[in-house]
């Protein structure tokens, strides 16, 4: 394990989003390109394309919409610049995080729960913001295999949005393989995962990503 991912096992409660990032890229789970800012003069550093995001990146802060902490769609530099002072003053001792915007996919959630009664649990479902009005997840026991991941699949009430619904390219296999990545994740870090979600998780004919994730430690 890399060793800036064993620091980062090191803390508790909840991690900030490049942290969370940073350890499902170890886990070869695609996300979104970002940079870590501080200063307005880090953004002329900055390699990524437009359009863009600017977020609160703070482990103080698992719900960066609610405190007006997300900016979507900055479409040049100019803009970033204009929008990174009103956020500076607005979150003076907080990390700024700049995220290259990805197209929208189909949006799923899959994360990972302590249940008092099973223990660790993997979950999957649509996601996105309806995740909550239609509650239409599955759950498993960790550790996961093939079988099981394709089973939690069949058990969404939106499965047809992984199939190709109104020619909408989505690819299913992909979903599993990410499934079966989330469970390795939770089996070797039983000990120290108290919640994960992945939400959305924008799936395409050939790839996905995950756009946001929090994690929260034991």
């Amino acid at each position: 394990m890399k060793e800036n991912i064993k620091k980062i096992l090191r803390r508790k409660g909840p991690l900030a989003e490049n942290e969370v990032k940073d350890l499902l890229r170890a886990y070869n789970i695609p996300t979104t390109k970002y940079k870590v800012v501080n200063k307005e003069g880090d953004l002329d550093k900055i390699a990524l394309k437009f359009p863009v995001a600017l977020k609160v990146c703070s482990s103080k802060i698992l719900h960066k919409t609610d405190v007006g902490g997300v900016k979507l769609n900055i479409k040049d530099k100019k803009e970033l610049k204009k929008i990174f002072k009103e956020f500076r003053k607005k979150f003076t001792k907080e990390n700024l995080l700049v995220d290259q915007m990805e197209e929208k996919g189909v949006e799923i959630i899959i994360g990972l729960v302590q249940d008092p009664t099973f223990s660790l649990s993997i979950m999957c479902g649509i996601g996105g913001i309806y995740t909550e009005l239609y509650q239409d997840v599955t759950f498993r026991v960790v550790p996961i295999d093939r079988y099981d991941a394709e089973q939690m699949i069949e058990e969404i009430k939106g499965k047809k949005l992984l199939e190709g619904f109104r020619n909408i390219p989505a690819n299913k296999q992909l979903v599993i393989d990410l499934l079966m990545k989330v469970s390795k994740i939770g089996e070797e870090l039983d000990e120290h995962i108290d919640q994960m979600d992945l939400n959305p998780v924008f799936v395409y004919e050939k790839s996905l990503c995950v756009v946001d994730a929090k994690l929260i430690l034991k």
